[in-house]
């Protein structure tokens, strides 16, 4: 089978090298609603193709790390279920955060990926090789972006993202035929 997906070639070139995914989650793995049950725990909802996205790259080699500037019982479930090992909950310095994953990595700027929806994210957006929004991004955000994806955050952005990711580091069509058999 041949791949369908297609990104431009300076996007392709952009993505090349990435080594590390940095994730914002509301407004880019969720839709970026704030639910409450009556006891007032938070809900989320999640997209499935975005977990199975962040479970590719994990298995190319490529890291997930999300920093998120909130903390819920739903959230830590979701990241432990996708096996997601690099959380920072409730940050308000997003920088700082990324930072610390690339330090405790060994990478750098050059190899990181972000995606990101509101302000908080723009000093991470702005540091990375390759900066990317959902559409349903604020409009500074979406500016700061090299690719703002077509699917909404919460709706398979992630994995948009993911795919642009895995056919830069040459590995999308042979996972794509594995998955045939």
């Amino acid at each position: 089978m041949t791949p369908a997906l297609n990104f431009p070639p300076e996007l392709l070139l952009l993505a090349q090298g990435i080594r590390v995914v940095f994730l914002d989650v509301d407004g880019v793995l969720t839709d970026g609603g704030l639910y409450f049950d009556e006891t007032g725990e938070s809900i989320k909802r999640f997209n499935a193709l975005d977990g199975h996205g962040l479970k590719l790259l994990a298995s190319t080699g490529i890291t997930v790390a999300i920093i998120t500037g909130r903390d819920s019982k739903p959230l830590r479930l979701r990241l432990a279920a996708l096996g997601i090992e690099h959380v920072h909950y409730g940050i308000e310095d997003k920088r700082q955060a990324a930072e610390k994953t690339l330090k405790t990595l060994g990478f750098n700027w050059s190899q990181a990926a972000a995606m990101g929806d509101d302000w908080p994210d723009l000093a991470v957006l702005q540091q990375c090789a390759l900066a990317c929004a959902p559409p349903n991004a604020h409009a500074e955000v979406k500016a700061a972006a090299d690719h703002v994806t077509q699917r909404c955050g919460g709706d398979g952005a992630v994995r948009e993202l993911c795919d642009l990711l895995l056919i830069a580091a040459g590995r999308y069509a042979k996972l794509l035929q594995d998955a045939e058999r």
